[in-house]
């Protein structure tokens, strides 16, 4: 009579681990990525890396305050021949009216209307003048801007900033800037104390 054919435990436990290894291959292989071998050699080909994303570059402000001007850089639109402000150009002076709200210390602005050289200078000094005025207007009623920080002027053909012999220089000719006339500022100063010899710093507000 044959008896049964006992395993040893050692090579029981051995079993079970080797087991449990080919079971956990596919596993540790797929954490690990695809990989590819080329045909006939044991060379490996990795995976290439994502690309990596390129941010794309800020937009520039349509509105922005400088040393001396608030810079727009789209264009007040009128109605021809007329002051008359176009209604999508409300988005525009609704910022402009925020950057004077949102900086006080800008005291006085003068709203300057531009034209080119074509008609009448005469006439066209009115028209810059007269667009000047609905501008600032606009900007107490609807942006509720201080009347008393704005004044306006109108200066026709004689401030270009471009050649009036072509269109796209008179173009650029006809415009709206915004003048920084007052603004407040603070100068900071360091002094030593004789006494004391302590250091003192002290802040005092001026306007220019």
């Amino acid at each position: 009579m044959k008896h049964p054919t006992v395993t040893p435990p050692s090579r029981r436990i051995a079993l079970r681990l080797a087991c449990s290894a080919v079971l956990a291959l596919p596993l540790l292989l797929g954490a690990c990525g695809p990989r590819v071998f080329e045909s006939g050699t044991a060379k490996v080909i990795e995976p290439s890396a994502p690309p990596v994303a390129v941010e794309a570059p800020a937009e520039e402000a349509r509105v922005e305050v400088t040393d001396d001007k608030i810079i727009i850089r789209e264009k007040v639109q009128f109605d021809f021949n007329k002051a008359t402000i176009k209604p999508e150009s409300d988005d525009l002076l609704a910022e402009v009216a925020k950057v004077m709200n949102d900086n006080p210390r800008l005291k006085k602005i003068r709203v300057e209307g531009h034209a080119s050289s074509e008609g009448n200078h005469d006439y066209n000094v009115k028209l810059s003048r007269n667009r000047a005025k609905a501008v600032m207007d606009h900007l107490v009623k609807k942006g509720k801007v201080d009347k008393k920080r704005l004044e306006y002027d109108g200066y026709g053909p004689d401030r270009p900033i471009a050649s009036n012999d072509t269109e796209t220089g008179r173009e650029a000719n006809r415009r709206v800037e915004f003048t920084i006339l007052e603004q407040e500022y603070t100068v900071t100063k360091k002094s030593v104390d004789p006494e004391t010899g302590e250091e003192k710093v002290e802040t005092e507000k001026k306007a220019e």
